[in-house]
């Protein structure tokens, strides 16, 4: 029998959790509403009841022998080597926090089960998982961005995770595109995720509907209603040929370009794994983007650039986690 674990991916709204298989995959499932008002304990408490539910499950038909342990994502910078959690977005009260140490604390003193957890952050963690079962299994170096509420990425160096000497590295949506911009993220101007996340998205949107003068579609529906607009509306109008909402996905498309060309002059890296619920425009996104990587990078840098929607979408993280025990 191969080896199985429990994989847990750890969102400011929800918690992802399954048993996975080594070889056979996800077997078994569960989610639950993130407990934001009680804190660090109160989330540690959730964990270690969720992991002791799954634990229970598979032991009925799994030889514990072959348990691997628990992998968590979570959001925030991570310290892997400590297991520890340092302000994670979305989660209020937290600052720094051990958290692996805390859940395996839980786990031996209320259920007595003396369970090895590996903690990495999100954005690695689904980089981990599309780089073993998904769409950069065939890669040796790759960047996976994802392209949600917000923009995340994690960097796979000779099919391992790189996190670089503080644990942040592969912080894409940090990454400065435009210094004099007037748009803020965090605090800083100009980054990825200030341009191209869910809301800059549907404000460039309300910007373009505006200064539109054609008789677009889009601009009818929404002109006094900009609050209706979303990523997956302006995917269906771009889809029908309507004008304002393909020079959108072109605008984004570029922005996200701008940004991969620098991580190949840096890094040399030429493959590029795009996952997210933005990434669902596929190619409204990811034809200009290609195309702006050109145009930003030498002649020399072109050879096997490549961007790929990855393959296992939500499941990414849960994957990614369950991997770190495994490997």
């Amino acid at each position: 029998m191969s080896r199985w674990a429990i994989g847990v991916d750890l969102g400011g709204t929800g918690i992802k959790a399954a048993i996975v298989g080594e070889e056979s995959g996800i077997l078994t499932k569960q989610r639950a509403l993130t407990d934001t008002v009680s804190g660090p304990t109160g989330i540690v408490g959730q964990l270690a009841a969720i992991i002791t539910d799954l634990y229970h499950v598979a032991s009925e038909t799994l030889d514990v022998a072959d348990f691997a342990g628990v992998g968590l994502g979570a959001p925030g910078a991570v310290d892997a080597e400590k297991g520890i959690l340092s302000y994670p977005p979305n989660l209020p009260g937290w600052t720094v926090f051990p958290l692996r140490d805390e859940l395996q604390k839980l786990l031996r003193q209320k259920e007595e089960l003396s369970i090895p957890v590996f903690l990495d952050n999100d954005a690695n963690v689904a980089a981990f998982g599309e780089a073993v079962y998904g769409a950069g299994r065939e890669f040796r170096d790759f960047l996976m961005v994802t392209l949600g509420t917000g923009v995340g990425g994690g960097i796979v160096l000779n099919r391992k995770l790189y996190r670089g000497p503080h644990g942040t590295a592969g912080e894409v949506g940090f990454m400065i595109i435009d210094f004099e911009s007037p748009i803020f993220h965090a605090d800083i101007c100009g980054t990825l995720e200030s341009l191209i996340g869910k809301k800059a998205i549907v404000a460039l949107a309300c910007k373009m509907i505006k200064a539109s003068k054609s008789d677009s579609r889009l601009a009818r529906l929404y002109n006094r209603d900009h609050s209706r607009i979303s990523p997956r509306k302006l995917e269906h109008a771009a889809l029908s040929g309507d004008a304002v909402a393909l020079a959108v996905w072109e605008r984004v498309g570029t922005i996200l370009g701008v940004g991969l060309a620098n991580v190949t002059a840096l890094m040399d890296i030429r493959k590029f794994v795009i996952g997210g619920g933005i990434a669902a425009a596929g190619n409204l996104v990811f034809d200009p983007a290609l195309d702006q990587l050109r145009r930003s990078t030498l002649p020399s840098m072109h050879e096997g650039l490549e961007l790929v929607p990855a393959h296992l979408g939500n499941k990414a993280g849960i994957y990614g986690a369950a991997a770190l025990c495994f490997g």
